[in-house]
């Protein structure tokens, strides 16, 4: 058996329903934490958009374990805007924001999404603003004792990051240049398999460098069982290796009952510790 904390991805899953109404019903089918991209249509939303999602969070008696900083337009193409220069203050007025979100509700983990590759600025002057800009994350992170993720993305030609070691490059670059030393490896186990990496030596190489880890079976990114991803086996090798934190579970929902494959008893988060587990297995 693996011990596994899961927490439900409201971003992309429970998306039937208006997004504030989802913290809830992840709490209604037996969930106690959840995690989004970044909610909001604008990197700097309103205050009053920020106190309704605060507390549709509150409400529903979930943990806010994961929170996107703002990636541009999403549905349109975009995957983060922290490298693209003359975005830079926008990001960094966003992460002043979700920093905020995070104080209030506890959550420490971002994940930042590294943006695109432009035809109108080079390759260099990109990775040269992306390093700064996480900087400035992990500064405004560490603040409130948070860690920064950095995530390899597949479906998005033009995303740089698509290996494991990708984002540890990154990440190594920012703690040598900058001192930073809370940037960590998102391992979304669909997009390494997605990318072609092998990710049974990733998290052999990186265990002790992953931040967050989340799954979706492939192909077709749907529920657990639904594809020929070992997501049982990964987490094992996981737990074994000393991982203890979330798994989300950022998948597309392939029929009505999109949690069917985990048993309702299997489903809650102990409280007797920081990041608790509840013991599962995967199908």
């Amino acid at each position: 058996m693996v011990n596994v904390a899961y927490t439900v991805n409201c971003s992309i899953l429970l998306t039937e329903l208006p997004l504030l109404d989802r913290p809830q019903a992840a709490r209604d089918a037996g969930f106690e934490a959840v995690e989004f991209w970044w909610p909001f249509d604008s990197p700097t939303p309103p205050d009053t958009e920020v106190a309704e999602f605060i507390r549709a969070i509150q409400d529903a008696g979930v943990a806010l374990t994961g929170l996107n900083f703002a990636a541009g337009d999403m549905p349109a193409g975009d995957r983060g805007i922290l490298s693209n220069p003359p975005m830079a203050q926008a990001f960094r007025d966003n992460v002043e924001i979700a920093v905020g979100i995070a104080e209030t509700l506890g959550t420490r983990a971002f994940n930042a999404l590294y943006g695109n590759r432009r035809p109108d600025f080079t390759a260099t002057a990109q990775d040269d603003a992306g390093a700064e800009n996480l900087a400035y994350a992990a500064t405004a992170a560490d603040r409130i004792g948070a860690t920064v993720l950095i995530e390899p993305v597949s479906g998005a030609p033009d995303y740089p990051l698509k290996t494991a070691a990708d984002a540890i490059h990154v990440i190594d670059r920012v703690e040598r240049d900058y001192g930073a030393t809370n940037l960590r490896l998102l391992a979304d186990l669909y997009h390494l398999r997605l990318n072609g990496d092998d990710v049974t030596a990733a998290i052999r190489h990186y265990c002790n460098r992953i931040g967050h880890v989340q799954i979706a079976d492939a192909p077709g990114r749907g529920e657990p069982g639904t594809g020929a991803l070992p997501l049982y086996a990964h987490l094992q090798r996981l737990a074994e290796l000393g991982y203890t934190g979330y798994v989300g579970l950022e998948y597309k929902a392939t029929r009505p009952d999109t949690f069917d494959w985990l048993p309702p008893d299997q489903r809650g988060i102990s409280t007797e510790s920081a990041r608790p587990q509840a013991e599962t297995r995967i199908p």
